[in-house]
């Protein structure tokens, strides 16, 4: 962030519409990203009885959730279709901010909701019976998301 706001601040360029362009190609890189973890056999999901469930190598002889499959489609291909919908059906690429908003609030949903799947890092465990650091702090990513996407609606003009 402190990086795009200096490239932005150098070059003269919006920073919003910098932000909004950097949200709409994310959820590219968070979909190879988690395919990654997948291939890495990192990352791995509670012990699970599912037919999808796998025995990730070094995680024990129980079959688990692909939780890094989950996070791909969540916040790799379903964040990618609402982006793009918003970017094109809605047009909300003319109110800046609007799009980085709905990808941070969509971002920060998606890792809630994928928490839930995911076993915690080993030295934090679970904060309370299934409340998880990544959860925690998703939370601030999802409040600023919402507080930018409302705040690019309240916006008098719609500047180019």
């Amino acid at each position: 962030v402190i990086a795009m706001i200096l490239f932005a601040w150098r070059k003269n360029l919006s920073i919003w519409r910098l932000f909004d362009l950097a949200g709409t190609a994310a959820p590219i890189g968070l979909f190879f990203g988690r395919i990654a973890n997948f291939i890495n056999a990192e990352l791995w999901g509670r012990p699970a009885d599912v037919p999808w469930a796998f025995v990730f190598p070094g995680a024990g002889p129980e079959p688990r959730h692909p939780s890094q499959l989950y996070e791909a489609a969540l916040e790799g291909i379903i964040l990618f279709i609402v982006i793009r919908v918003l970017t094109h059906r809605f047009q909300m690429l003319q109110r800046p901010g609007f799009v980085a908003g709905a990808f941070a609030f969509g971002y920060g949903i998606a890792r809630c909701i994928a928490e839930l799947y995911r076993v915690p890092d080993a030295h934090i465990g679970y904060l309370s019976s299934f409340v998880t650091m990544g959860m925690i702090l998703s939370l601030p990513m999802i409040l600023v998301g919402t507080a930018v996407m409302i705040w690019s609606l309240r916006k008098t003009s719609v500047s180019a």
